[in-house]
């Protein structure tokens, strides 16, 4: 005798249901079958909503009895829909007409049952469904009731009614039974609990002494994690009755907890099996397992989440322990009351870092490829991306023999195209594979989302004004974000808190040093004296390359300083208007990130910008632009030589300076300023930056200078910044 029980999802709808169909014929050419199967999926969800709405006509007889009834029976309705669509699908002519009329007999005798019975009527739907087609199609086949034979709590009773009703049919080949349903010994109906199928199943195995038991769902088998929580989770071959029993305590939910004893006591092997992969070998559960760790679960615990790390046998508890607290530091959580058995270690954690957790420990005991393989999502193929991508072709072995951290491109996307590769691009091919990509760059993230492992890093290269608002959902996906898009940052103070705050939620990281200074370590300088509660008492900052270089260029070379803008322009110093850059756009978005990373919410309409042309010529045509500028020589040539002649220089600023009368604090201001022979700033040439920083504790200035331009200077950056 064999046991076969079907989740909801497996009798979902009609093809569900011939595949199962096609797996019982198989099984009952060998040896005779029980058959037990759940309720279609959603179908007990949609009982136990019946049920609340009979209550609620009963307790407001006189406040709107007909908008309940009305609700009741659109509900009945549409359940009962879904299971005639089923039998349409399978039955023709008189079988047909036959199904259809006992389904609307079953629906109506639900209908005027008690409102705690609703929920048993779902197995017999769905079995009485197949039981008739397993008929039809030839199959000695016996309906069995196991609202009559499964009597609640009452072991020797069930066993006996079990064992009789089957001794009575020796010609059946297949007996269906519903799952979950039962009765009490006094013989009101019941149920078994939710996921109680299972239970069903192992209860008619070991009152029937069955030589095999199989449960057949949507997964391979066990796994070793949740594969929705843990992409890389695998099928566990064997395990043991305890450990089984102990994953599915534990929150595993391929497997009923209960429904693990009737069958060890009699020493009846489970196995888990997929419907919609039968030829795959699942899960045996039995007397015998693998040596080692069996899996990780969990499940929710109050306003916490409970883990439990599963073993096979008994284990050296402190050793593993200290395995398990490392593997979590290294991924920035704390366990809560953990504690070690003979058989698991348990351990508390906040749901926010939950699927982490579970990643990182999954990670650490189960998995074989090396935990420092890092799969680099990049979104942006321009001057800086491809020097990026390039880096990575000539330096991905040296950083891979001396650090053990594998690089590998997963994923690329420009404006027009992307590609993702779970199993790497190689950066000599980049151009070639995303010119061959799919079309529609926008849906990147949303690939990147689909099927990036977690603690995969989103490398965004790009200048994108949107794409910030992918940055949340990675974050939550378990993505890391490494980015240069300054524009990314420079968003409302209430965005950009909601970036970080996801990544702290999550944890996970933002990573952006080169959205302002290129490689210079700025923001790590910055946010070092920050987080130390050192007040900072002013920041000075040459951020913008453009600006620096018009400046510096027109102060040391011949030309009108139209003349050099142009210049700069043609060379492709500037953006493609070169008026953005004169705007002082450029030094804001910058500035609001130096002050946010100071812990300082900046907004843009707190900065004072003086822009280093007037802003009346902001909307002039560009060439008429140029013109006017000409025109103002005069006045650009005296303010040059009023600085020269106060042996200063013009430099463009952006300055941050505490204040106690701004609100925030602190006052900022962007505008060319003559500094003095003495300013650090007065030394910077071309397109060099410089940060100038001033604390309380450290009144001597903290200066940072080095080059701000370049592709290849900032792909370095972004490098380290995957690296820290």
């Amino acid at each position: 005798m064999q046991v076969l029980k079907f989740g909801g999802s497996s009798v979902a709808n009609a093809t569900n249901i011939s595949r199962v169909l096609d797996i019982v014929g198989a099984a009952a050419a060998k040896d005779r079958v029980v058959l037990v199967c759940s309720a279609i999926k959603g179908c007990t969800d949609a009982l136990l909503e019946l049920a609340r709405l009979t209550e609620q006509q009963k307790a407001e007889s006189t406040a709107e009895p007909e908008a309940a009834s009305l609700e009741f029976a659109g509900s009945v309705r549409d359940l009962k829909t879904r299971h005639l669509e089923i039998i349409r699908r399978l039955f023709t002519g008189a079988e047909r007409a036959d199904a259809e009329a006992e389904c609307h007999g079953l629906f109506a005798e639900m209908a005027a049952s008690p409102a705690d019975e609703m929920v048993t009527f779902g197995e017999i739907f769905s079995t009485r469904i197949i039981a008739r087609k397993l008929a039809c199609d030839g199959i000695m086949t016996k309906w069995l009731d196991s609202r009559i034979l499964v009597i609640k709590d009452n072991k020797e009773l069930t066993y006996s009614n079990i064992s009789a009703a089957v001794a009575l049919h020796p010609q059946v080949r297949v007996f269906v039974a519903p799952g979950f349903v039962a009765s009490t010994y006094e013989g009101k109906r019941t149920t078994l609990g939710r996921g109680g199928s299972d239970l069903s199943a192992s209860i008619f195995a070991a009152a029937l002494r069955a030589d095999s038991l199989q449960i057949w769902t949507d997964v391979p088998g066990i796994m070793t994690a949740n594969p929705k929580d843990v992409p890389q989770a695998r099928t566990v071959a064997a395990m043991s009755y305890r450990a089984a029993l102990e994953m599915a305590s534990s929150g595993a939910k391929v497997l009923y907890a209960p429904s693990v004893k009737p069958a060890m006591e009699e020493g009846i092997r489970i196995q888990i099996l997929n419907t919609f992969a039968p030829e795959h070998p699942g899960t045996v559960v039995g007397d015998s397992s693998l040596a080692g760790w069996a899996g990780v679960a969990s499940a929710p615990c109050g306003e916490l989440a409970a883990i439990t790390l599963v073993a096979e046998g008994s284990f050296e508890e402190e050793a593993a322990s200290l395995r398990l607290r490392g593997c979590l530091r290294k991924a920035g959580i704390l366990p809560l009351e953990l504690s070690a058995g003979s058989t698991a270690i348990c351990f508390k954690v906040r749901p926010s870092v939950e699927n982490a957790a579970l990643c990182a420990i999954h990670r650490e005991f189960f998995e074989n490829a090396p935990e420092s393989v890092l799969n680099l999502y990049i979104a942006g193929f321009g001057a800086v991306g491809k020097a990026f991508v390039e880096l990575l072709g000539s330096r991905a072995d040296g950083i891979a023999a001396r650090s053990g951290r594998v690089l590998r491109i997963a994923g690329l996307a420009n404006s027009r195209t992307y590609v993702i590769d779970p199993d790497g691009i190689n950066p000599a091919e980049a151009a070639q594979r995303l010119a061959a990509g799919t079309p529609d760059g926008n849906g990147f993230a949303e690939a990147v989302r689909a099927s990036a492992p977690r603690r995969s890093i989103f490398v965004d290269l790009t200048d994108s004004e949107t794409i910030w608002k992918e940055y949340t959902g990675l974050l939550r996906d378990g993505i890391n974000i490494v980015t240069s898009n300054r524009r990314a940052l420079s968003v409302p103070f209430a965005d950009y808190s909601a970036i970080m705050s996801a990544a702290a939620e999550n944890g996970c990281f933002v990573r952006h040093e080169t959205t302002v200074g290129s490689a210079l370590p700025m923001l790590g300088s910055l946010s070092a004296s920050a987080n130390a509660g050192e007040e900072i008492v002013s920041l000075e900052a040459v951020v913008s390359c453009t600006l620096n270089r018009i400046l510096s260029s027109y102060a040391r070379y011949p030309g009108s300083f139209a003349q050099t803008v142009r210049k700069a322009q043609e060379e492709g110093l500037t953006e493609t208007d070169p008026r953005t850059d004169l705007a002082g756009r450029d030094a804001l978005r910058k500035l609001l990130i130096l002050a946010r990373e100071a812990g300082i919410p900046l907004e843009e309409s707190d900065v004072e910008v003086v822009p280093a042309v007037p802003s009346s010529l902001f909307k002039l045509p560009l060439e008429e632009f140029y013109r006017h500028l000409e025109e103002m020589e005069p006045e650009f040539e005296a303010a040059e030589k009023t600085a020269a002649h106060s042996q200063c220089r013009q430099r463009f600023i952006a300055t941050l300076e505490l204040n106690p009368s701004s609100p925030l604090g602190y006052r900022a201001v962007i505008a060319v300023r003559n500094v003095p022979r003495s300013h650090p700033a007065f030394r910077i040439l071309g397109t060099e930056n410089a940060i100038i920083l001033r604390s309380a504790l450290h009144p001597d200035p903290l200066v940072i200078q080095g080059p701000g331009e370049g592709a290849r200077m900032a792909a370095g950056s972004v490098l380290n910044d995957i690296l820290k």
